[in-house]
């Protein structure tokens, strides 16, 4: 088996193509092929979400998903949730406005795990948000901020 492998995928809606060393998590590739720099690593063990994405539609931390498993998948980085000039997503406004944001470098995570259950168009309680938000750190103790933009954008979305 050849140490690199031809990774085709649709990356915020646009088709990409990149060799990637076999061995290479889907954070690198990101990172390193792409520029995509709001993939954070953190831990890179999978335990504190910030390198989260969304691929085919579920949630997942990317320090722990091989590049080569992204072949033929959607993917969704927090630089796919601007819209088209530039503008911040309803998610993205509501950190801003509750403050969610402070060191920012939890802040990609979070706003992928929301978007992605969000995108479900369920209501849930506060303590299942905080459920559905455990699997990310942030150092800076921002959880109410974050909690509020979340549960704000829910509320919106699901006037």
């Amino acid at each position: 088996m050849s140490q690199y492998k031809l990774v085709t995928c649709r990356i915020n809606g646009k088709e990409r193509s990149a060799m990637v060393d076999v061995r290479a998590s889907l954070a690198d590739m990101l990172r390193n092929e792409y520029s995509l720099t709001s993939v954070k690593k953190g831990c890179e063990v999978g335990e504190c979400g910030a390198c989260a994405v969304i691929i085919d539609g579920e949630c997942y931390n990317s320090c722990i998903y091989l590049a080569i498993w992204a072949d033929g998948k959607e993917i969704e980085t927090v630089e796919g949730l601007v819209g088209p000039d530039g503008e911040l997503s309803d998610l993205q406004q509501a950190f801003v406005e509750e403050t969610a944001i402070q060191c920012g470098f939890c802040t990609p995570g979070f706003l992928m795990e929301a978007e992605c259950f969000l995108r479900r168009g369920e209501i849930y309680t506060d303590e299942e948000l905080r459920k559905l938000l455990s699997g990310h750190l942030c150092r800076c103790t921002g959880y109410d901020n974050i909690l509020r933009a979340v549960k704000k954008t829910m509320l919106q979305r699901n006037q």
